[in-house]
């Protein structure tokens, strides 16, 4: 058995020597401190419920809000992440409680370096907005690919879309008002935006209705995509029990 300063690396090509990411480990520790987000892994991991027999791949782990509790009900879990400072600090905290059960794996969750057929459950948190659509449609035929038949998969991200609609309307108003209320920074950060969306560069939700799309797509079923606190929606499906010929 690995232990968990074992570090599985992709081969470079996708991913380049740094990462926007790199520079945001502890402004990420700090927000995945937050409430919200301990509420929403709470939700996830009550859905994934790894179990003592079972192997979890946690696509996009950052500093291992989802990998270190699943480490401690499951058999091993393989933290996916292209940030491998985001790792380290996984790893130190993995270190620190004891957990020897995590296996830190540097790569783009679009081309996942594990076997196939290799976890019962993939889970994913805060990772999936900032792929577009044919990305997203990867990363999720990759977590298709490594999980065993029946194996469960579970997703949490911003669910929504730059729409009319009153919920898209209300969740984009809430961050433009959160924004503006840091001052002339906030001001600064909204105009940024604005400019990033106009080009195209801006993250990347997707829908609740497009998580049930591109679910289908990939031949998932017990498709369930709920709306929760926040921009946040989690969504749950299954790998077939029957394995294609």
């Amino acid at each position: 058995m690995q232990s968990h300063n074992a570090v599985i690396r992709l081969p470079r090509g996708r991913l380049s020597e740094t990462t926007p990411w790199d520079a945001r480990v502890a402004a990420w520790d700090e927000l995945a401190a937050s409430p919200v987000f301990t509420r929403l892994a709470a939700q996830v991991l009550e859905l994934a419920s790894p179990r003592a027999d079972e192997v979890v791949a946690d696509l996009g782990a950052g500093t291992g809000l989802l990998s270190l509790p699943a480490a401690r009900s499951a058999a091993a879990v393989y933290a996916v992440d292209y940030s491998e400072p985001m790792l380290e600090r996984l790893s130190q905290r993995a270190m620190a409680d004891g957990l020897e059960n995590v296996h830190t794996v540097v790569a783009d969750m679009r081309e996942v370096p594990l076997e196939d057929e290799c976890a019962s459950v993939v889970v994913s948190s805060y990772a999936f907005h900032h792929l577009r659509d044919e990305g997203k449609a990867l990363a999720l035929a990759e977590a298709r690919r490594i999980l065993r038949p029946g194996g469960r998969l579970v997703v949490c991200d911003m669910m929504f879309s730059l729409s009319l609609a009153s919920r898209d309307r209300r969740i984009v108003g809430s961050m433009i008002l959160g924004v503006a209320r840091k001052g002339p920074a906030g001001i600064v950060r909204l105009a940024r935006n604005a400019g990033r969306i106009a080009a195209g560069r801006w993250e990347h939700p997707a829908s609740p209705e497009s998580w049930r799309d591109l679910l289908e797509a990939r031949y998932f079923v017990d498709i369930d995509v709920t709306l929760a606190e926040s921009e946040a929606g989690i969504a749950f499906a299954r790998r077939p029990e029957v394995r294609e010929q």
